[in-house]
């Protein structure tokens, strides 16, 4: 299994959808060299990657793929829906392996596929559960993810055969993708009405669709998303599917985010990869109308979506506890994948925006800075007892993560006709072909996120547009060209249209003050109180900083928090300054009082708040994000 360097190594593959408005730049394309995430993709590399394929050989998820092909007989072991656990390390697996020679992932990926292969059926079905005994119970149960271990399974065979070129798994897939294709559709065409209770292969089809050119997978995922909100998802199991699994109304009526969370974001970004297909305007304007709702009124100041642990779904609006979060790992995963496509789609920075804030504060806090341990749900305040752990029962988040940040450099440009896109910043090199126009290398220079001063050096010659984008948390920002005056840039993004010759430098400046951001009013649980931002950073009270509860912090001035380097945090910047803490006297034995008994005093204290992403990566202790400010 060998890399092929011109291989276009693209998440999403867009260059022939009619209606994409920007491309994103192939993965090898972008070199990132800074001291923030390639770092954190190294550990991902070298460590995250090896140890969750050892989870996977642990917990029995490889031993389900022996048993079906019949190589032993244990008993199948995990949740119904454990292979896909399987399929999203063999993808991030894959698109690590875009950076280059790696003998021993590349051993374990062979290892996999050969697993994977043996375990197919004649027919072309490949689920290790639906084995044997359990063969009469195939496409029975909507609550049995069988199509959403599909679309992971698609979406594994195209990493491995864009960055590879290696075609096995993109035959297994093709080979069920056929079966599906031969069994589901609309009664009156003689098939199996059906959708699958966890929306998944809707985008994987799609992208089989743009690998293969087979226009079957694409119309097979255009009927499943209209065969949605007819009553079809539904069980023995599970009696409250409805708006929990989108199945309440058609797609293009529903305005809003609902139910399950993870689910609804791969069924929006499933969607908006059938528009970038197809253009319909009724599905853009429901995606139109889901994002707003949920960027506007259903999502937590971290980039958080779905609230409520009982669902792991979303809530009304403004429902958006702090303790009680549940915000899970792969719900952010699955809101940057959507908001990726809508970028595609529209070319709007509004969707860029989202990408960096969910990146930093809502993704990456999934994930311990070694690599090892995770976090499946993600509350903006915690106890001590609130702690990653080293794999699930349900394993869902690790690997999710793991093939994010496998993915993460292409995020970072876009290309239209005659322009590139700048949508991320940090440490880096990247060569860009333009589409109709020259070749263009970009080096970033930069300490991002700890600093917004970035220098872009550009090279090569030809007229395009160079858009950087503004990012919304910026309000003060300039753009200075080579022996050129200064210029005050707004958020959005900041064209520079020219006719480019040799070398050119850029310097742009992201002012990152402290800043208090508080919550809409009817936020109940964080009335009253703010959450202390520093560029696109979100940040955080631990109890291992302060002796007194943090529940009890009151912030100074914004002004007066400062900038140092945490050693132990991978050189984090932190802030610090002078507070207060509130002297919670009269309590004893009480749980209410009257309220003109209280007494208010305070003492003073030193306050020092760490980046989110970073919690609970020393010692145990309490968490607070929403604190009271003087």
């Amino acid at each position: 299994m060998t890399q092929t360097s011109t291989r276009n190594i693209q998440v999403i593959r867009t260059e022939h959808s009619p209606h994409a408005q920007l491309q994103p730049v192939p993965l090898q394309q972008v070199r990132l060299q800074d001291a923030f995430w390639t770092p954190r993709r190294e550990t991902n590399r070298l460590k995250t990657l090896p140890t969750q394929f050892l989870k996977l050989e642990e917990t029995g998820c490889l031993n389900n793929f022996r048993r079906a092909a019949g190589q032993t007989e244990l008993h199948f072991e995990g949740p119904v829906f454990a292979d896909s656990d399987a399929y999203k390390w063999l993808e991030a697996a894959a698109w690590t392996l875009a950076e280059g020679s790696n003998p021993e992932l590349h051993r374990q990926v062979d290892e996999l596929v050969s697993l994977i292969e043996g375990a197919q059926c004649a027919n072309g079905y490949l689920n290790t559960f639906f084995m044997f005994e359990r063969e009469k119970e195939r496409f029975t149960e909507s609550g049995a993810h069988e199509l959403y271990c599909a679309g992971h399974l698609f979406q594994a065979a195209v990493a491995l055969h864009r960055t590879t070129g290696n075609p096995r798994l993109l035959t297994a897939s093709e080979k069920y993708a056929n079966h599906m294709a031969e069994i589901f559709g609309p009664a009156e065409q003689g098939k199996k009405p059906w959708v699958d209770g966890h929306p998944e292969v809707e985008m994987a089809l799609v992208e089989l669709y743009r690998e293969t050119g087979t226009r079957r997978y694409l119309d097979l995922a255009q009927y499943f998303l209209d065969a949605r909100g007819h009553g079809l998802a539904r069980d023995r199991v599970w009696v409250f599917w409805g708006s929990y699994g989108q199945d309440h109304k058609p797609f293009r009526d529903l305005k809003e985010v609902t139910g399950h969370a993870v689910r609804m974001v791969y069924l929006s970004a499933g969607a908006a990869d059938l528009v970038l297909e197809t253009g319909e305007q009724a599905l853009e304007d429901a995606l139109e109308a889901q994002w707003h709702n949920m960027t506007e009124k259903r999502m937590s100041v971290n980039g958080g979506i779905g609230p409520r642990h009982y669902t792991e779904g979303f809530g009304l609006d403004y429902e958006l506890p702090s303790e009680s979060a549940y915000n899970e790992t792969c719900a952010a995963v699955g809101s940057i994948m959507w908001s990726q496509r809508m970028l595609s789609l529209t070319g709007e920075v509004k969707y860029a925006d989202l990408i960096e804030h969910q990146l930093y504060n809502a993704a990456l806090p999934g994930v311990s800075l070694d690599g090892q341990s995770y976090f499946y749900v993600n509350p903006l305040a915690a106890g001590s007892e609130h702690r990653r752990q080293g794999w699930f029962g349900c394993a869902c988040c690790p690997p999710n993560a793991a093939r994010l940040l496998a993915t993460l450099p292409g995020y970072f440009y876009s290309t239209s006709e005659s322009a590139v896109h700048v949508h991320l910043y940090a440490q880096s090199t990247s060569v860009i072909e333009l589409p109709d126009g020259p070749t263009v290398k970009i080096e970033q220079q930069t300490n991002y996120p700890w600093d917004g001063r970035v220098r872009l050096v550009i090279e090569g010659t030809g007229t395009f547009s160079l858009n950087l984008r503004i990012p919304a948390w910026c309000e003060q920002a300039t753009v200075k060209v080579m022996g050129e005056a200064e210029q005050q840039a707004q958020q959005g993004y900041f064209q520079l249209q020219r006719n480019w010759q040799g070398s050119t430098t850029i310097d742009l400046n992201l002012e990152m003050p402290v800043r208090y951001v508080v919550s809409h009013p009817h936020v109940m649980d964080s009335s009253g109180k703010v959450s202390v931002f520093r560029g696109p950073l979100l940040y955080c009270a631990e109890g291992t900083d302060h002796a007194t509860d943090v529940r009890d912090l009151v912030l100074p001035e914004e002004t007066s928090l400062k900038v140092q380097h945490h050693e132990q945090l991978n050189n984090a910047v932190v802030l610090v300054g002078p507070g207060t803490s509130q002297l919670q006297q009269g309590w004893e034995h009480k749980l209410y009082r009257n309220a003109r008994d209280l007494q208010a005093s305070r003492v003073a204290v030193n306050i020092t708040l760490v980046p989110y992403y970073a919690w609970a990566n020393r010692e145990a202790g309490r968490m607070q994000v929403w604190l009271d400010q003087s």
